[in-house]
């Protein structure tokens, strides 16, 4: 028999239309479930129940006529999402205190379309890599293996929805933070076209690489949940895109995209590493499914190749550079610590040429495949990384490469401002996902979810659970922690 944290987002907010159930008896299983698994799978930073349940009551008080398709689900907001009156640390020690005094957009679009947040979700410090193992909260573990990353540096709300905590969550992506985790722990991450989501209130907007965006179970609730964060706002540095009639939900829902020409390519674009056998397979199949869908899949060369890789550091670097009180700059990671230190050398008009050339590789890249509709390439390089794989035992700069190496593909379609998904399509011997990575052309982001649909309807769905998904209040996981429950 199905319990609530069993079904999707959509399917708990049909149940609460119905009158099934409500939104506190859905607030209080899934804050039963945080209780008993957010540190084991290291999802949370801060718990907000007082106010989860002051939401719930709200969301039940709000009349059936004026609910939108995710009033009264459970979600969770990132931690480097400012969030007014709620302890933000940003994934460090040096902001271990800081509550912020605004709502970023997406929180309120969020908290407007009656989505109940839980807390705050694990990140990396100030976002900067790939895991998240910070001081201010346990690691972000994978709950399909607890000894492995579940990313960064949305891996606790992948973490979180992989474990069903929440059924869908909001989290960031500036070179592949959302698709990164949603690959490893078996998700479907959305990083919208720039300018779709806004960054705002504050900001400038980090040269259009970052973006809020998605992570579900299904393209249903990803799409649903983008119609909720894809809010024009007066004031944005970018133009958002012309969203489709119906929303993104009614893209995903109807599943037709028409036919594609979709580009396949295998080699990785900012790392000259060999790609896992598992992560080519998982490729090799979504590339059959959809040409079985009546897509032609041609091969195509990669749009950017390793020796653009300089560029791009530059512009990491500069990224680390964010606002830090001087007294406790001490409390940061050495990681962290490295990058500003690398930025700090870094000119004015260093990084104004820098910008300029990885424009000029861009459009090259987008010439070699100009006569594609969407791309597929694997998400990374490697199935999965244990935790401490990056860092520990290695100096920050070993760290760093290693992250380099191990997601070479998803950085670039943020430089690009394209849209890009991670689907988990693959699955390793060892029953642990395998994510690939399908790209759209800039501000076609319902033909994107469109076709993700499809292919999930192909694969015959994705919502797969951990061993962990079960044990509360039912059998243990087993001590390795891997292991699925079918719904």
């Amino acid at each position: 028999m199905a319990e609530p944290h069993d079904l999707t987002a959509l399917e708990q907010a049909a149940a609460l239309a119905r009158g099934e159930l409500s939104s506190v008896d859905l607030v209080e299983h899934h804050l039963r479930r945080v209780d008993a698994l957010g540190d084991t799978v290291g999802a949370f930073v801060t718990v907000t129940a007082e106010l989860a349940r002051e939401a719930a009551r709200a969301a039940d008080a709000t009349p059936v006529d004026r609910r939108g398709p995710l009033h009264g689900v459970p979600t969770a907001i990132k931690d480097l999402t400012l969030t007014a009156g709620v302890r933000t640390t940003f994934g460090s020690a040096a902001f271990a205190d800081f509550v912020a005094p605004v709502d970023a957009d997406v929180v309120r679009f969020m908290r407007a379309a009656g989505l109940v947040s839980l807390g705050k979700t694990t990140t990396s410090e100030l976002g900067c890599s790939l895991y998240s193992e910070t001081l201010v909260a346990p690691p972000a573990r994978n709950p399909w293996q607890l000894a492995y990353t579940a990313g960064g540096s949305s891996g606790g709300a992948a973490a979180a929805v992989a474990a069903g905590l929440v059924p869908v969550a909001q989290g960031s992506d500036g070179g592949g933070s959302v698709r990164i985790p949603a690959s490893l722990c078996g998700l479907i991450g959305y990083k919208p076209s720039r300018g779709l989501v806004s960054g705002g209130p504050l900001g400038f907007g980090a040269f259009g690489l970052p973006t809020n965006g998605p992570l579900g179970r299904s393209v249903a609730d990803v799409a649903a949940l983008l119609d909720v964060l894809a809010e024009p706002v007066p004031g944005e540095p970018y133009l958002p895109p012309t969203p489709p009639a119906g929303g993104y939900l009614a893209a995903a829902r109807t599943a037709e995209p028409g036919p594609l020409r979709i580009g396949r390519f295998t080699t990785p674009m900012l790392a000259d590493e060999p790609v896992h056998p598992d992560c080519v397979a998982a490729v090799d199949r979504a590339a059959a499914l959809l040409a079985a869908a009546g897509h032609e899949v041609v091969e195509v060369p990669a749009p950017l190749g390793p020796q653009v890789w300089p560029l791009f550091e530059i512009v990491w670097y500069v990224l680390a550079l964010a606002p830090v009180p001087p007294q406790r700059e001490s409390e940061l990671l050495p990681l962290t610590r490295f990058l500003r230190a690398r930025a700090a050398g870094i000119s004015a008009g260093t990084l104004t040429a820098t910008l300029g050339e990885i424009q000029a590789q861009v459009r090259l890249g987008a010439r070699r495949t100009a006569g594609c509709d969407l791309l597929l390439c694997p998400t990374l390089a490697a199935p999965q990384a244990p935790l401490g794989w990056f860092n520990q035992g290695r100096t920050p700069a070993e760290d760093f490469d290693r992250q380099r190496r191990f997601s070479p593909y998803c950085a670039v379609f943020n430089v690009t401002g394209q849209p890009s998904v991670s689907l988990p399509v693959g699955v390793t011997a060892e029953g642990l996902p395998v994510g690939v990575l399908l790209t759209g052309r800039y501000g076609d982001d319902a033909r994107l979810i469109a076709t993700a649909a499809q292919l999930e309807a192909s694969s015959g769905g994705w919502d797969r659970h951990p061993a962990v998904w079960r044990s509360v209040g039912s059998a243990n996981v087993n001590d390795s922690g891997v292991g699925r429950s079918p719904r």
